[in-house]
């Protein structure tokens, strides 16, 4: 009986338990049904207002009234593209008509003539020095003529021997021998003496009252402007001892170096004009053409050399200046365009317009752009000439398509 009674409260027990569980896992299902149910109106409780662009495609965009007061829509137009390159560069000196000015002798100055920034013309004295190479010279033509004169009178005697049978034939001939001698020594110390660029009376004067001129004149081998002096009376000086006592430059052509991309490199021809702009002369453009195209790219810079030359008579133009060039590389070519404002650039480098049929909905186009000029970018692929697109606001348009703030 007593193990009756247990088995009967054992049971009760259970139940009472599975019943408890049962009712615990219920109240639980319910407060998460009820925390659901929350949260599912929450969002709408709080929700605003939508959009009124539509941008269920975001490819595509509807605009309201005032969002299209914000942009500005044009057909795509035909533009004329100059084919041209841009590079930097500076001035210089034409090498082809500048020169170092050295003594053809070496010897010790005496006197300048001219000063940094004159002009002077080809001939010009420039400086004179104190040459022992033309006194040497000088006197061996004194010597020369001394000779010379002495063996004229010793033939003259010898003749009038002979006529009288004063002296053997092998005499006279001996005195004309040493006459002709002395006149091809005398010839040959002129010619020395002239290398000097002592002129022909200089020399019959030297040679007639036996003086010696030991100051050599160095001319101007250009006409030009002096672009450096750097010599001093007192200064010994030698031919082709750097620095050059003068350095004159004919700056009515001057050059105009550039330094080009070597990307560009292959598009650049010789003989193709240039416009060129300097910050001394702001608005200004100097035309040139094409002298030079460098046999080389540097491989530091990677950049080639170019030259062109201009003439510049009123010597505007000073070597150093800093210079802008634009090369022109070909005619242009006429290609759809669309204003820089209304082409977009994404964030994968990929180049993007706004196109529309009927002012109201707008598609993204993805287009393919080439050169710019005057404010339009050149398009090579993606729209048509006379196609409406976007022309101002197209980040506008890009930002409400990406979710931004309209």
């Amino acid at each position: 009986m007593r193990g009756g009674r247990r088995f009967l409260r054992g049971r009760w027990f259970y139940w009472q338990a599975l019943g408890g569980c049962a009712l615990a896992v219920l109240i639980a299902l319910i407060g998460v049904g009820r925390f659901s149910a929350k949260a599912d109106d929450a969002p709408r409780a709080n929700a605003g207002p939508k959009p009124p662009a539509s941008t269920a495609n975001p490819e595509t965009l509807e605009l309201s009234d005032a969002q299209l007061g914000m942009i500005a829509v044009g057909p795509v137009s035909e533009q004329a593209f100059p084919l041209e390159r841009e590079a930097v560069g500076s001035i210089d000196f034409n090498e082809d008509l500048s020169a170092q000015v050295y003594p053809p002798y070496q010897g010790r100055i005496v006197k300048l003539f001219a000063l940094l920034g004159d002009n002077v013309k080809r001939g010009q004295p420039l400086l004179t020095i104190e040459s022992p190479d033309l006194i040497q010279a000088e006197s061996a033509l004194i010597a020369a003529a001394g000779v010379l004169d002495l063996t004229s009178h010793a033939l003259e005697r010898a003749k009038q021997l002979y006529e009288v049978s004063g002296i053997a034939e092998k005499d006279l001939q001996q005195a004309v021998s040493d006459q002709q001698t002395a006149e091809g020594a005398l010839k040959a110390a002129r010619d020395g003496v002239a290398v000097f660029g002592k002129s022909a009376a200089e020399i019959d004067t030297m040679a007639r009252t036996r003086s010696i001129d030991p100051y050599l004149v160095v001319p101007s081998p250009i006409t030009g402007k002096i672009t450096a002096r750097t010599a001093a009376p007192g200064d010994f000086v030698q031919p082709g001892n750097p620095p050059a006592p003068y350095a004159v430059a004919d700056i009515s052509r001057i050059w105009m170096n550039a330094s080009v991309m070597e990307s560009d490199m292959p598009q650049i021809r010789k003989g193709q004009h240039l416009r060129v702009a300097v910050m001394a002369f702001p608005g200004r453009l100097f035309a040139g053409e094409i002298s030079m195209v460098g046999a080389q790219v540097d491989p530091q810079l990677h950049r080639g050399l170019v030259r062109a030359e201009i003439e510049d008579p009123q010597h505007e133009l000073l070597p150093g200046m800093f210079a802008s060039f634009v090369i022109v590389t070909g005619d242009p070519v006429s290609s759809p365009a669309v204003p820089l404002d209304g082409v977009v650039r994404e964030g994968d480098g990929s180049m993007t317009v706004w196109s529309t049929t009927d002012r109201k909905h707008f598609s993204k186009r993805i287009v393919k752009i080439g050169l710019q000029h005057a404010g339009y970018d050149q398009i090579l692929e993606g729209v048509r000439p006379g196609e409406q697109v976007v022309t101002k606001g197209a980040i506008f348009l890009d930002n409400l398509a990406s979710g931004g703030e309209s």
